[in-house]
């Protein structure tokens, strides 16, 4: 049933997504609004509450494919690369009532999420991997949500070719799921830099436009900034449940 809607629905964008590259029927405004009209029974029918299918470790993809925009090159971003990202720190602020910052060693320390999932990408590949990290729902729990926020707003090192700084968004329901979680491992190592290193959303029950690399910053929100996505800006699913 699932897989059926996604196709039915999605189909037309298989070809996109993942990637720099893109096609022509982005700028169709018919597969639009097909997308945009099917999006809320996508949500309605599937939900959030399900699980991913997990696997067993001989199951994993040990070259993992590397998706997404190429790695960030900045001075900012390479010279967290070069000090192994010591300097590096998560801020998690917006609607909350207690304003977080985590470093990465306090990150590991709070990493309690290791699991083998799948991968789907919306060009039409799949990859399973290892993944460890720190479960979202733990996070937002310290910073207390305030009353009226609805979703949790990641923010990123990568930027698109024109400069667009991406972003990505779930509610907090997603944002809560058991299985959604902050990757600091990709099969048993620490993130490389290409797979989106120090951290990176994982959101096993969405396709993998939704799984955001380069996190640095949480923004809790009432309300969504453009359509809740760079790829959504482009005309994507904002839930793209599978």
């Amino acid at each position: 049933m699932k897989r059926r809607l996604f196709v039915a629905t999605s189909a037309a964008v298989v070809l996109t997504g993942c990637s720099n590259f893109t096609n022509g029927l982005n700028e169709n405004a018919t597969v639009r609004r097909v997308l945009s009209s099917a999006e809320g029974l996508n949500h309605a029918l599937i939900g959030t509450h399900g699980m991913a299918k997990t696997y067993r470790d001989s199951d994993v993809d040990r070259q993992f494919r590397v998706n997404g925009f190429d790695t960030p090159s900045d001075s900012h971003y390479t010279s967290l690369v070069r000090a192994g990202f010591a300097g590096y720190k998560l801020v998690v602020d917006g609607a909350v009532d207690r304003p977080q910052v985590f470093t990465l060693a306090e990150l590991h320390a709070l990493s309690s999420y290791n699991e083998v999932t799948r991968h789907d990408c919306v060009e039409g590949w799949s990859a399973i991997g290892k993944w460890a990290g720190v479960p979202l729902g733990k996070l937002l729990a310290l910073a207390q949500p305030a009353h009226g926020a609805r979703y949790v707003i990641f923010h990123c090192f990568d930027r698109a070719s024109d400069g667009t700084a991406y972003y990505e968004s779930l509610d907090l329901v997603q944002a809560a799921h058991p299985q959604t979680v902050l990757a600091l491992q990709l099969n048993d190592k620490p993130l490389d830099p290409d797979h989106g290193a120090p951290v990176r959303l994982r959101v096993p029950t969405q396709l993998g436009y939704k799984s955001a690399k380069w996190v640095y910053r949480l923004e809790i929100a009432a309300a969504l900034p453009g359509k809740g996505g760079y790829w959504e800006d482009q005309g994507y699913e904002w839930y793209a449940g599978i």
